[in-house]
């Protein structure tokens, strides 16, 4: 899910990065050692297998169960984040990775890496919108109070699905602040094809789409930001 704005820290604030990543004067991520590190823990998953006792290495690609080429995986890919990959394919392969060996791999990256990436992108893409943000309202400061008196208002005002909703991007962050000072038309009839009757549940659905808290595809954002304001028009 998207970060709430209302209560990320201000332009400057590192995402949660382990410090030997960080540059120790600026805080800014070395990508350089995120490489590094990545390319060495590479090499060492892809190392030989060690020599037996009598000093030859054992045959892996003869070894039971590892198909004749990497084709011979059969790699499922049911969550939709990645597809299967022929170079990386060939290197399990060359490795000696039996099929079930080789889904692990996939499953593993499914279950550890792309979330942690989709972290560090939701991390880094709130960073600009509360740069925007402090643009918009004067200065880093200044947002630090705005920001304090919308969320304290919109927790006050609002059901929690609308708060979290809002407060995730700014066109929602600023729906909320026109909301908060009266800038908003009381009684706004709901668009053809807009969440109506049980529109809360609707948007909630619509957050819970990684083209809203990934993507941040512009139309989805729209829907759910002018779906709030609709159904919470006078709060």
């Amino acid at each position: 899910m998207a970060e709430n704005l209302l209560t990320s820290t201000v332009p400057g604030a590192p995402p949660a990065v382990p410090e030997k990543f960080r540059d120790p004067e600026t805080g800014a991520v070395r990508v350089e050692a995120l490489l590094k590190s990545y390319l060495e823990l590479e090499r060492k998953l892809s190392a030989p297998a060690p020599a037996l006792d009598g000093g030859e290495r054992p045959d892996l690609l003869a070894a039971p169960g590892v198909p004749d080429g990497p084709e011979g995986y059969c790699i499922a890919c049911d969550h939709g984040l990645f597809e299967p990959d022929p170079a990386i394919n060939g290197r399990l392969h060359g490795a000696g990775f039996t099929p079930d060996q080789a889904q692990l791999v996939y499953d593993l990256a499914a279950e550890r890496l792309v979330p942690l990436i989709q972290e560090l992108a939701a991390e880094f893409q709130a960073e600009r919108e509360v740069e925007r943000l402090s643009a918009q309202f004067g200065g880093a400061e200044r947002w630090r109070e705005v920001s304090r008196q919308l969320h304290a208002w919109a927790v006050k005002n609002l059901p929690p699905a609308a708060v979290e909703g809002l407060s995730t991007t700014y066109e929602g962050v600023m729906a909320l602040h026109r909301m908060m000072t009266g800038g908003e038309p009381a009684a706004l009839s709901m668009p053809a094809g807009a969440p109506s009757a049980g529109g809360e549940a609707e948007l909630q659905a619509l957050m819970r789409d990684p083209r809203y808290w990934r993507d941040r595809d512009p139309a989805v954002v729209s829907k759910v930001t002018d779906g709030f304001q609709r159904l919470y028009p006078s709060a």
